[in-house]
């Protein structure tokens, strides 16, 4: 799924002519019916026009007077509307006799098509969204996205190919050309390779449409590594404009990662090749955030190109190890709004609380259990997680928010599936291993519901909270009801007390903007758009600059400020130093404030996650089964 923060592919692909296909003119054989051969689809990157790519589809013959062709108005994982059709131009359709037909467009991403039995083809230039992210245009969120360029091509299908309503379940054929040399990966499956002068064509099989949106292919000037890991073969693939970061400087840290997602995961079933497409961007402004998009066998992620090894090494884990542990949520364990989804009018599912925060959970909690991070500093994301959380609404059924997160005030707060979402399974988990005397866990229960289910197999979505508490035990059940789908808060150190842990507030080191990597000082108002510092505290640095709770900040260090370009004006200041001049211009009760001074060593008075003194056995026996026998001496 993707992560949020404030930092937050022709010219006319040379189809043969198409010569009347009835067998009555020229003795051709009969154009095969629509439900009897895969949709021929072809893409050219050779010839770019106008930052546009011509895609062609040929369906075979349809028996009905009319058809639908759609291009997603949302995709799985997004739980947003992107409107991939209003990124679609020069719709046209062809008969057998190759006359251009009647083609109606009737809403964003719909063309209606009359007198389909005469339907041969279809064609329409496709522009791409990361070139008007930081526009007033809507942006699909950016791992989702597309880019055309010479240099590279960000090719997530659903924004290229589309489908005709009701016939989502038949195959695809996708021929992609290419410049010959040029680096690519895609896990569809390869059905041939043709080599033509300087150019290469591949075809590759798409069993349904679902296939076709779930693989993505990134092809370009692209640095790649293919290992073994856990047992998957992992393809890794990375584009910096810059030049800066290349895919062998990540190999270990994508390694070490799958490796001890492998071991934590155990026995339940996967893939065997996984795709990461890392596309590093240049983009002064996003207006979607980075992070990252999930699919059964590959995960594209976008980041800023300007970001320091150590601070992409740490990225690519939390991220990417969040997308992989999807394989299990929504991917294999699922309610019956995913597994039929929609793409033009979708339900959700109520159980977001299980797709993004049980799997936001695993992705932090595999590595202190693994072995791979200290305890502290999974108490301190832990406590992050607690404080944003705090800035959003935690009275808000978070069951009732997900099948309503399009719709506001839910969309707002969607954020929190990432925040509360991981909490609540922090919570459940510990409960799980109380109740089981350490033998049963949050993974465990996911392996038990993927035995019953599967990727196959949708879940009720109304009944599953009743069939995991029959699973589990009573105390599972009673959190479900108060916490998840009720409106309750969660007193968290309730459950901190069980394995001997208290929270206290204490001076550390932070960044201007930041707390850490995911908690910010600042916070959006989600009327206005404009950015302002929280109300729960400032740092030392904010302090003597004369910095107010409440303060709007319209510009830093010269450069306006807003949502669009929030992330590319404040993530360099993980980097700043403390010798650098610090300017903002702030507006407080409606009057422009200006502020300046050194950068400092910035300090702020923080919750903190302490391992008590005078915990009892107990208490620390539950603490090494939740943590990891492995880290209890950290």
């Amino acid at each position: 799924m993707k992560r949020l923060s404030i930092l937050g592919l022709f010219v006319v692909v040379a189809l043969a002519a198409c010569s009347p296909k009835t067998g009555d003119m020229l003795g051709d054989a009969p154009e095969p019916a629509f439900d009897q051969k895969p949709i021929e689809t072809a893409i050219d990157l050779t010839n770019v026009n106008e930052d546009r790519l011509l895609v062609q589809l040929d369906p075979g013959m349809f028996s009905q007077d009319t058809v639908l062709f759609r291009l997603p108005r949302v995709v799985q994982g997004t739980y947003a509307i992107s409107d991939f059709g209003t990124f679609a131009e020069g719709f046209k359709a062809y008969s057998y006799t190759g006359a251009e037909m009647n083609v109606a467009k009737t809403d964003s991403n719909t063309w209606t098509i009359p007198n389909a039995q005469n339907l041969d083809r279809i064609e329409y230039y496709v522009n791409d969204t990361f070139d008007i992210e930081g526009t007033d245009k809507a942006t699909p969120f950016s791992p989702s996205g597309t880019n055309i360029s010479d240099d590279v091509f960000v090719l997530n299908l659903h924004g290229f190919v589309g489908y005709f309503e009701g016939r989502e379940d038949r195959s695809y054929q996708i021929d992609v050309t290419s410049p010959l040399g040029m680096n690519y990966s895609s896990a569809l499956a390869q059905l041939s390779a043709d080599t033509t002068g300087q150019s290469v064509s591949i075809t590759y099989q798409a069993d349904r449409y679902f296939d076709v949106t779930d693989n993505p292919m990134m092809y370009g000037n692209l640095t790649q590594e293919r290992f073994e890991a856990g047992g998957i073969e992992i393809v890794f693939s990375v584009y910096s404009p810059s030049g800066n970061h290349t895919a062998s400087q990540y190999r270990d840290v994508v390694y070490e990662m799958m490796q001890a997602q492998s071991e934590y995961i155990g026995e339940l079933a996967t893939t065997d090749r996984y795709d990461i497409f890392l596309y590093l961007s240049t983009q002064q402004q996003d207006a979607q955030g980075f992070g990252a998009l999930e699919h059964q066998t590959s995960t594209v992620m976008t980041y800023p190109d300007v970001v320091n090894q150590a601070m992409l090494s740490e990225a690519l884990v939390d991220v990417v190890a969040h997308e992989f542990f999807h394989i299990i949520t929504p991917l294999s364990v699922h309610s019956e709004d995913v597994h039929y989804f929609d793409y033009n009018d979708p339900t959700f599912s109520k159980h977001l609380w299980m797709y993004e925060g049980l799997t936001e959970y695993f992705a932090s909690h595999f590595q202190v259990y693994e072995g791979l991070q200290d305890r502290q500093a999974f108490y301190d994301k832990m406590v992050g997680k607690i404080q944003t959380a705090a800035g959003l609404d935690d009275e808000m059924s978070f069951t009732v928010m997900s099948e309503n997160v399009i719709d506001e005030p839910y969309a707002s707060n969607y954020y929190n599936v990432y925040m509360k979402g991981a909490l609540i399974n922090m919570c459940l988990d510990i409960i799980m291993r109380e109740q089981s005397e350490g033998q049963r866990s949050m993974m465990s229960l996911m392996h038990e519901l993927s035995e019953k289910y599967g990727k196959d197999k949708p879940f009720e979505d109304d009944a599953i909270m009743d069939e995991i508490t029959a699973m589990t035990y009573p105390e599972i059940g009673d959190f479900l009801q108060t916490h998840v789908a009720g409106t309750t808060p969660i007193d968290y150190q309730v459950y901190f007390n069980k394995v001997g842990l208290s929270m206290e507030e204490v001076e550390t080191p932070v960044t201007v903007f930041f707390r850490d990597q995911q908690t910010p000082f600042i916070n959006v108002n989600q009327e206005t758009g404009e950015l302002y510092f929280m109300d729960s505290g400032l740092n030392t640095t904010l302090i003597e600059l004369g910095v107010e709770p409440g303060d709007i900040i319209k510009s830093v260090n010269g450069t306006e400020l807003s949502i669009r370009n929030a992330q590319a004006i404040l993530a360099p200041s993980f980097q700043w130093t403390p010798d650098m001049d610090l300017s903002m211009t702030l507006i407080r009760d409606g009057e422009e404030v200006e502020v300046s001074g050194k950068v400092g060593e910035p300090k702020a008075m923080s919750p903190k996650l302490i391992e008590m003194e005078d915990a009892t056995e107990e208490q620390i026996q539950l603490r090494n089964w939740w943590l990891g026998e492995n880290t209890s001496e950290q």
